[in-house]
């Protein structure tokens, strides 16, 4: 009987976060249980598993260090932070081996981390990799970071959409810490340039990968987590460079058509298909927490109106379910270059990750900020 309480208890809890305006989730303790369970599972220490072996520096584990700074910050969760803290203790030294633009994602917590601790060290290291993307970090021929990774591949004249999440986030990030306007102008160059590059001109969502010399979209996929690092990172990189670069009225019309078609392109359940446009494709959830955490970021910073709440509500109304007992993500996709086809990403095998809990943390940090700051005004 007490566990037919606790689970019925448990669905007037999700059905609680239907209700898309002023507040994402009208509950904010279920979105704290499922933050908390989530975070746990990613610092559980699976390191045989490719997903959520969190001990080695690149974008696998630094996508899920940017998710516990914020979730640590946004909750005031010292652990968490401590747990950023000492997990660059631990790895900072293998940084100097995944010098890749791909690889830079760990970097993301070094300014806030400098906030905290006044460690010089890390404000001198973050000061020498900002000079090495903006000096010497591989480019195409139209000055977009060519995406270069820590595995045994290359992409030559290649930008992708990951780039924006792992590396001009980062330089934003800097720029603000430093005051450095060449950085910041670099960050918001870099952007911009992603942008133009990937939109798509018929629905405004982007494509994964752009090829400089062949001057096409590749397989021209519509990847749901494609979009998702740039609807989470665009709203953040535009609100650290607010007081160090002009706003961008592009940047801000590019934002606005991209999140138009992600919302036009989301299914009946609130997420989005692998393949946006291909609704016999699998569901991923990832990528539809991305895109619904930055959709909350965009409405908090001005770039989209409130009432993308009710897309960003949908979307976490349908990922509440794939975060089983143990704080596991289900539904995401493993990792994706740009694939010769579309047919094969819906090939890409599931299993958990770190990018996959970090995303979801994401989204669940900020609809409990949502959810506390409408309670502060109520008060």
């Amino acid at each position: 009987m007490r566990m037919q309480n606790e689970s019925q208890a448990a669905d007037l809890r999700e059905a609680a976060c239907v209700a898309p305006e002023p507040a994402v989730c009208a509950d904010p303790e279920l979105l704290k249980e499922t933050a908390e369970r989530v975070y746990r599972y990613m610092t559980a220490g699976r390191y045989e598993e490719w997903g959520m072996d969190i001990e080695h520096w690149d974008w696998v584990p630094g996508v899920g260090l940017i998710a516990i700074m914020e979730y640590g910050t946004g909750s005031e969760n010292e652990s968490a932070i401590r747990y950023v803290e000492q997990w660059v203790e631990r790895n900072r030294v293998k940084a100097a081996s995944a010098k890749t633009v791909n690889a830079m994602a760990p970097f993301a917590v070094y300014p806030e981390l400098y906030r905290r601790t006044g460690r010089a060290e890390l404000l001198s290291e973050a000061g020498r990799i900002a000079a090495w993307m903006l000096d010497e970090a591989p480019r195409t021929r139209e000055g977009a970071f060519e995406h270069t990774v820590t595995e045994p591949a290359s992409f030559p004249e290649q930008a992708w959409a990951d780039t924006v999440f792992m590396a001009a986030l980062f330089l934003a990030r800097c720029a603000r810490l430093t005051g450095d306007r060449r950085v910041a102008e670099e960050a918001m160059r870099q952007t911009l340039l992603h942008l133009r590059l990937l939109q798509d001109e018929r629905t405004g969502a982007l494509f994964h990968g752009w090829d400089c010399g062949a001057a096409d979209h590749l397989s021209a996929a519509l990847w749901c987590r494609a979009n998702a690092w740039i609807a989470c990172a665009v709203p953040e990189i535009a609100a650290e460079l607010s007081e160090l670069v002009p706003e961008s009225v592009e940047l801000r019309e590019r934002y606005v058509r991209m999140a138009e078609g992600l919302r036009a392109l989301q299914a009946e359940d609130g997420l989005w298909h692998t393949v946006m446009d291909r609704p016999d494709f699998y569901k991923e959830s990832s990528g539809s927490a991305g895109i619904a955490c930055g959709f909350i970021k965009a409405v908090r910073g001005g770039l989209l109106p409130a009432e993308y709440l009710a897309s960003a509500a949908f979307a976490l109304k349908g990922l509440l379910p794939l975060v089983t007992s143990k704080g596991e993500v289900k539904g995401v996709s493993g990792g994706t270059p740009v694939m010769p086809s579309v047919d094969a990403y819906n090939r890409i095998p599931q299993y958990p990750t770190l990018y996959g809990q970090g995303l979801t943390l994401m989204l669940l940090t900020e609809a409990a900020a949502g959810v506390e700051a409408q309670h502060g005004e109520e008060r």
